[in-house]
């Protein structure tokens, strides 16, 4: 159950919780930053003799495929991080907790990347599959986090933009609702049959968030440009 603003708080739009909000933007813009940076300190240049750079480089796609699934991923959840709270006018205890979860599997991705990157490198499949099953947990995590983050908006109407539809963010639990799944079979399909698969997956999963970045109805747009 969400935690409800406290007392001494002024109403919504109100130039406290405005500030509050402008707050926790920066803070989490911020911590997005440090987060996409961390993900490149796993690209190392190699160790070797004369005349092996070419070879050595080309080698290590498995750290270049990894920086670049997690960096998308990143960089859609911040986009959709905006999204969200471009709609939001006031803010809260509730609210910034389910930030600060949010934030929390976010920072979690350098660490999976790294390990998967590694895992893809040294080529035993039973690492790899280690590998993308803590890469599909990590993603699956930040899906339920976004899903909490999601219904608490939409059980808390009077935090938004009065422009905002009643069902816009029980409309987005879906997208949160479809991350966990995808991440579910993407970490069984690795495991069982092919790492490499989940590898597809864990790609296709950020391009599905970008498209739909603010809000599902963009899907309808695509689909139906002149509608």
């Amino acid at each position: 159950m969400g935690v409800d603003r406290t007392s001494d708080e002024t109403p919504p739009g109100g130039p406290t919780l405005r500030r509050e909000t402008s707050r926790l933007l920066s803070f989490s813009d911020g911590v997005f930053a440090i987060i996409i940076t961390l993900l490149v300190l796993d690209l190392q240049p190699p160790r070797v003799e004369r005349g092996q750079l070419l070879h050595a480089l080309v080698e290590q796609w498995p750290a270049y495929l990894a920086y670049v699934t997690s960096y998308v991923f990143v960089a859609v959840t911040w986009l959709n991080h905006r999204s969200a709270f471009n709609r939001v006018t006031s803010s809260g205890k509730g609210l910034q907790w389910y930030n600060l979860a949010v934030l929390f599997s976010t920072a979690l991705l350098p660490f999976a990347t790294s390990v998967l990157s590694q895992a893809l490198r040294e080529g035993d499949q039973a690492d790899q599959r280690a590998g993308v099953v803590l890469y599909g947990l990590v993603g699956g995590l930040l899906s339920v986090t976004w899903l909490g983050l999601y219904h608490y908006l939409a059980r808390h109407h009077d935090l938004l933009d009065e422009a905002v539809s009643g069902g816009f963010f029980p409309t987005e639990r879906a997208r949160a609702a479809a991350g966990v799944l995808g991440y579910a079979l993407a970490i069984l399909v690795g495991y069982l049959v092919n790492p490499l698969f989940a590898l597809a997956i864990f790609l296709v999963l950020p391009i599905f968030y970008s498209l739909t970045s603010s809000g599902l109805y963009e899907l309808r747009r695509l689909r139906h440009p002149h509608g």
